[in-house]
């Protein structure tokens, strides 16, 4: 399987692909109509020199995916809010709009990484915590902590996906992975190969957060302190160092078909059974217009048959 260095994620009802500093997003309006908006991506920082750093180009892809991904889902989301009452709308006033729009998707980007970091790093430090009077093993204690994590991660995915809007954009999260999987195969890129192909991708986004779970889990045995202070705030400075870590790996992942590297992107793909679903055609549709708005699959596959 040849890496097509295409990667995206779902929206609301529709599905956005990037591909170098490309990126489009394709939505299937409440008409029925699909709309494609097209856009050159602006990195956040200027110095593209870092982003070759291996495990700072991590952190720093993190960040911009984020980002990215707020902003299209704000987008996807804006077709189905009420129409304005008045269309005639001036340019002062939809420049005013879009500025509080940047400020607030610059609110929930910051809340948004806070809450996970209190939810997904310091809640199971806390209840960890509860132990020490009883147990006086680090590393036991460390166990039990990475088990806290791992059951909150488990069961955020659980509550979540059982939500009925979720689960159309698990969907469309299915299409985004199967189109991607179909021609990296070396498939023609029609809804007829897309359906037939695997909604499962060692790429995915889940399974970097996962990797990010399981990685916290080895690193945080190895704090040693008497503080409990300082084994929140090494926690904290370790967040950065774990998510390159972890997308390292993911990056390792799709370009490598080495047996350890699938061994090892296994359970992250199992677990992308419950963050996908299977599309039907029309979400199908939206997904291939997507990758086409910003990446010729044709000449891709030409390519990879010219491969000895």
């Amino acid at each position: 399987m040849k890496y097509s260095g295409i990667g995206g994620q779902a929206v609301m009802e529709g599905v956005m692909m990037k591909n170098g500093d490309h990126y489009a997003v394709a939505v299937r309006k409440p008409d029925g109509e699909i709309i494609v908006d097209t856009n050159e991506y602006k990195s956040i920082l200027a110095n593209t020199k870092l982003k070759k750093i291996p495990f700072v180009r991590g952190v720093l892809n993190f960040i911009e995916s984020l980002a990215l991904g707020m902003k299209t889902l704000m987008y996807s989301a804006s077709f189905y809010e009420e129409e304005e009452t008045d269309k005639n709308i001036s340019r002062e006033e939809e420049n005013k709009k879009q500025k509080k729009e940047s400020v607030m998707m610059g609110i929930t980007m910051t809340g948004s990484i806070a809450a996970a970091i209190v939810i997904f790093m310091l809640i199971p430090y806390l209840i960890s915590a509860l132990f020490r009077r009883w147990i006086s093993s680090q590393a036991v204690l460390a166990v039990l902590e990475g088990a806290l994590r791992m059951a909150i991660f488990f069961g955020y995915i659980l509550l979540i996906s059982r939500l009925e809007d979720i689960q159309r954009v698990f969907m469309y999260h299915g299409a985004e992975h199967k189109c991607i999987n179909c021609i990296e195969h070396g498939m023609e890129l029609n809804v007829e190969n897309v359906r037939n192909s695997s909604r499962l991708h060692k790429r995915c986004g889940t399974s970097f957060l996962f990797l990010v779970v399981c990685i916290s889990i080895i690193f945080f045995l190895f704090i040693h302190t008497d503080s409990g202070l300082m084994r929140i705030v090494i926690r904290l400075l370790l967040v950065p160092v774990i998510a390159g870590c972890a997308y390292e790996f993911i990056r390792l992942a799709g370009r490598s078909e080495h047996t350890i590297v699938n061994l090892i992107s296994k359970p992250g793909m199992a677990l992308q059974k419950l963050t996908t679903k299977e599309p039907d055609d029309s979400m199908i549709e939206v997904g291939i217009a997507s990758v086409e708005a910003v990446f010729d699959w044709k000449a891709y596959i030409k390519e990879k048959e010219e491969l000895p």
